[in-house]
C-alpha cells in the first residue's frame, strides 16, 4: 500500500511539474520568436554534461522536435529497402520511402504512437522532412518535404484532413523541399505552397477549407511565415525569393512589397524583429534591415548588403541559423562559420569569432542561438550545447557539452546536425538522423 501511494505521489508530482512547465509546440517555440522563457534553468552545464533522461530511435530528418504537455512529436523519414540516397546530397532523383510522425511520452521517451505514409523524394538533400510539427488545440500539423500537409489528432495520430500541394495546387517541389513551417493565425493555417497564384495559401485550421490565396512568385523559398504585431495591428510577413511582403492575414491582401531577388531561392532564416526594425539574412545575398513606421505601411530599407564573394562577406550571410536581435545589436553566424556581432543601426561589424561552431573557416558552418534571461544557449552542428554571454564587447563562453553525434552529412560529407532543438519542461530535446534525446537543464 505504501509503495502504491509513493508511486501515485511521484506520478502526480511529475504531472504537476509538466503542467507548470513551458511547452515548445512549434518552430521557434510557443511565441514563435525563438526565446526560451522558463525559469529555474542551469547557469552552467555540469562538467560531465547534463543528465540524459531518455533517448529513442528515429529515422532521418531536419525537422526539430515539438513538445506539448506530456508528449514530444518528431517528424522523420525512412527509405525503402530497394532505394538508397545518392552519395552526393545535391543530386536529385526519385527515392521511395515513408515520412513518419512519432509521438513520445515526454518524461520517459516511450512511443505512444507512430504514423507514416508513402512519399517519393525528388529533393536535394533527401534526408527527411524539414518542417517542425505544429501542435495546437489537440491537433498536430505537419508539412512534408514533397508538399504533403497532414492534420492529425494529437491523442491518436488519426488524420483529420490533408492536402497535397503538388497535385492540388500544381506546385513544383522546391530544390530543397517544402521547408517553411506553417503558421497558425486565429482560425487560419497559413502555408507557403508554391502553386500558380498561390505562393501563400490559408486554410481553415479545423476543417481544411481554403480561405484565400496570395502572391505569385516563381518559387516560395524556405522562410516560415511570421506575424508582425503592434497593439491591435497584425501584419503577415512573407519573405520569398523575389520580395519581402506584408499581407493582411485575414484576407491575404497585399499591403506592401519590397523587391529583393535572392540567389538560389535561399530565403531560409526567420526574420528577426526588435521594435519597428526587422532583419533578414541570406547565404548569397547577405542582409537587409527594414525600418517601419507602422507595420501595415511600406517600410524603408535602412541598409542592405552589396553582393560580394562568398568569403568576403560584409554583414551576415546565414544559410540556416537565425540571428538574435537584442538591444540594437545582431548576433549570428555567417556563411563560413564566423559568429558575428553587428550594429543594427548601420550593419557595422563589431567582432567575429569561430569559437561557437567548428573553430575554423567552414562553408555552411551553423549554430542555433536561443536567448534565455541574460545568457544564450547555442546548439551547433557538431551536436554540442553551449551557454554563453553575448554583448557588443565580445563572445564569452560559460560552458559546453556534447549531447548528440552529428550523423548527417553535407555535400562535402562533413558530419553535421542541422535540426533546431526544443527547449521545454526545463529540458532540451535534440535529434539527429538516428535518435532523439532528452537532457535535463533544471537548476540543481
Amino acid at each position: 500500500m505504501k509503495r502504491r501511494h509513493l508511486l501515485l505521489g511521484l506520478t502526480l508530482a511529475a504531472a504537476a511539474d509538466i503542467s507548470m512547465a513551458d511547452d515548445w509546440p512549434q518552430w521557434f517555440g510557443p511565441q514563435r520568436d525563438g526565446v526560451w522563457r522558463e525559469p529555474g534553468i542551469v547557469e552552467k552545464l555540469p562538467a560531465e554534461g547534463p543528465e540524459l533522461l531518455w533517448k529513442a530511435p528515429i529515422g532521418n530528418g531536419y525537422a526539430g522536435p515539438a513538445v506539448s504537455g506530456d508528449r514530444v512529436y518528431v517528424f522523420d523519414r525512412t527509405i525503402k529497402d530497394t532505394s538508397e540516397s545518392p552519395d552526393n546530397p545535391f543530386k536529385r532523383g526519385e527515392i521511395a520511402g515513408q515520412e513518419r510522425l512519432h509521438c513520445f511520452d515526454s518524461t520517459t521517451g516511450k512511443v505512444i504512437w507512430s504514423k507514416g505514409y508513402d512519399t517519393n523524394y525528388t529533393v536535394s538533400y533527401a534526408a527527411g522532412p524539414r518542417c517542425t510539427p505544429v501542435i495546437h488545440e489537440g491537433l498536430v500539423y505537419t508539412l512534408g518535404a514533397e508538399g504533403i500537409l497532414l492534420v492529425r489528432r494529437a491523442e491518436s495520430g488519426d488524420v483529420v484532413w490533408e492536402k497535397d500541394f503538388v497535385s492540388l495546387l500544381k506546385a513544383k517541389t522546391p530544390t530543397w523541399g517544402f521547408a517553411a513551417t506553417p503558421l497558425i493565425e486565429g482560425d487560419l493555417l497559413i502555408c507557403l505552397a508554391a502553386g500558380a497564384g498561390s505562393t501563400v495559401v490559408a486554410y481553415d485550421k479545423t476543417s481544411g477549407g481554403e480561405r484565400w490565396r496570395a502572391l505569385s512568385s516563381r518559387e516560395p523559398g524556405y522562410c516560415p511565415p511570421r506575424m508582425l504585431v503592434d497593439g491591435d495591428k497584425r501584419v503577415l510577413l512573407i519573405w520569398h525569393p523575389e520580395a519581402i511582403n506584408g499581407l493582411d492575414p485575414k484576407s491575404g491582401k497585399l499591403l506592401w512589397s519590397i523587391p529583393w531577388k535572392i540567389k538560389a531561392g535561399l530565403t531560409a532564416p526567420t526574420p528577426r524583429r526588435e521594435g519597428k526594425r526587422v532583419f533578414f539574412t541570406s547565404f548569397y545575398n547577405g542582409a537587409t534591415m527594414l525600418q517601419f513606421t507602422e507595420f501595415d505601411q511600406e517600410p524603408k530599407v535602412m541598409w542592405q548588403t552589396k553582393r560580394t564573394s562568398e568569403k568576403r562577406t560584409e554583414h551576415l550571410n546565414s544559410i540556416i541559423g537565425t540571428p538574435v536581435f537584442h538591444d540594437g545589436h545582431l548576433y549570428g553566424n555567417c556563411s563560413y562559420g564566423q559568429f558575428r556581432c553587428l550594429k543594427a543601426e548601420t550593419g557595422e561589424r563589431l567582432w567575429e569569432t569561430f569559437e561557437p561552431i567548428v573553430k575554423k573557416e567552414t562553408r555552411w558552418g551553423n549554430v542555433f542561438v536561443t536567448p534565455h534571461e541574460d545568457r544564450y544557449f547555442l546548439f551547433n552542428e557538431l551536436g554540442e550545447l553551449l551557454i554563453a554571454k553575448l554583448s557588443p564587447q565580445g563572445y564569452e563562453e560559460i560552458s559546453r557539452a556534447k549531447l548528440i553525434e552529428p550523423d548527417g552529412a553535407d555535400v562535402r560529407q562533413r558530419e553535421i546536425v542541422w535540426s533546431h532543438p526544443a527547449y521545454a519542461h526545463k529540458c532540451v530535446f535534440v535529434r539527429n538522423d538516428s535518435e532523439v534525446k532528452c537532457f535535463s537543464l533544471k537548476a540543481r
